[in-house]
């Protein structure tokens, strides 16, 4: 409790200090009327990736976690309202024609589900009037392709939903018997 009341304070001091700093800014404004932008954070990395997915969400490489859908962009996220693949229509998709700049990619990650030519065809046809290229995949092979466009700097996004069902593998298991093992051990310092 007296953390989030010490944190309390340190907010409103903030907040305080910028509504300050802002008002001290205005009394000296001089400019053309045009509104401008201080971007605070101007560091040049791969932008946001995805290093994990569950049924109930994602986890990105800031730590944030989001639950539920997400749509995803080099340097956003957003969470996605559909329920699931069979939500996915022109209207889901009107954001990712809408933003600027134009995506090159959009990859579209559906759970776990098949995919069948019927619902690709649905999803390409439209994305191909705005001049958008699509890629529609299972949700563990999208992560992967957004990742690596992401990487490689290529203006893309993903619209990705969370599988129903986790498939494990052999090096997922030896993963976490090393994590048990290590729990278990001593230190000698």
């Amino acid at each position: 409790m007296n953390v989030l009341h010490g944190l309390g304070k340190i907010a409103q001091r903030s907040l305080r200090r910028n509504i300050c700093t802002t008002l001290a800014r205005r009394s000296t404004y001089e400019s053309d009327g045009k509104t401008s932008v201080t971007i605070l954070n101007k560091e040049a990395d791969a932008g946001l990736m995805i290093n994990s997915y569950s049924q109930f969400g994602f986890r990105l490489n800031n730590e944030m976690v989001v639950l539920g859908p997400m749509a995803i962009f080099s340097r956003t996220v957003l969470s996605w309202n559909v329920e699931s693949y069979e939500d996915i229509n022109d209207a889901t998709l009107s954001l990712f024609c809408a933003i600027e700049p134009k995506i090159d990619v959009l990859v579209v990650g559906i759970g776990d589900q098949t995919i069948t030519p019927a619902f690709s065809r649905k999803i390409i046809d439209f994305m191909k009037q705005h001049k958008i290229n699509v890629e529609v995949l299972g949700t563990e092979q999208a992560c992967a392709t957004f990742n690596f466009l992401n990487a490689e700097n290529r203006v893309v996004a993903a619209a990705l939903i969370p599988p129903i069902s986790i498939r494990l593998t052999e090096d997922d298991l030896m993963r976490k018997q090393i994590s048990l093992s290590k729990t278990f051990e001593v230190s000698d310092k």
